[in-house]
């Protein structure tokens, strides 16, 4: 008899709020492809060296693992999201570090794809607290960000999640980008 071939990642996060098996099964499909986002967000050498791609992503799993509930429709929206967590745990790493050295502790640089160019590194923390003053400005803007920088999304593929054409993305991108730039730039 030939193996039942596995279900598709859509069809898995539509049972996963019920079936924890599928919750996990989810994860076994994309997680190559939360290794992949976790090597791009921890791109510089020194953030490797404090935070390697494999605990950021095992990181994230344990958290999606241990919610209640999964509101993702398709793998593209689970894989956005992933990198919304990706980014908590890699603050809360930071922040661990940070009280458990009296020095002022480790800071993270992320190699910086805001801007598309050449410009300084960003500060995980700097990037975080920002990122948090634009949600504020504007949740859109906010999530576009999560979705290009952590997650690792075309402009396409956040088009088709958020249910808007490639030049609105672009657009907003670029608002993005450059209020980003602004408060990230040394004083």
């Amino acid at each position: 008899m030939p193996a039942r071939p596995s279900p598709d990642i859509t069809e898995l996060l539509q049972t996963a709020d019920t079936d924890p098996a599928a919750r996990e099964a989810v994860i076994g499909a994309v997680y190559q492809e939360l290794r992949r986002l976790a090597r791009r967000i921890l791109v510089g050498d020194r953030a490797r060296f404090v935070v390697a791609p494999t605990e950021l992503v095992h990181g994230a799993a344990l958290k999606l693992l241990a919610q209640d509930r999964v509101s993702a429709r398709d793998k593209a929206h689970f894989l956005a999201y992933s990198g919304q967590v990706m980014r908590q745990v890699l603050i809360d790493h930071v922040r661990h570090e940070q009280a458990a050295k009296r020095d002022g502790g480790t800071q993270i640089t992320l190699v910086s794809t805001l801007a598309d160019a050449s410009g300084p590194d960003a500060d995980a923390l700097a990037l975080h607290a920002v990122l948090d003053e634009l949600a504020q400005v504007s949740p859109d803007l906010a999530r576009l960000v999560e979705q290009r920088y952590y997650a690792g999304m075309t402009v396409e593929e956040i088009a088709v999640v958020e249910g808007t054409s490639s030049a609105t993305v672009k657009r907003q991108w670029r608002v993005a980008r450059a209020w980003l730039q602004d408060r990230l730039k040394p004083a």
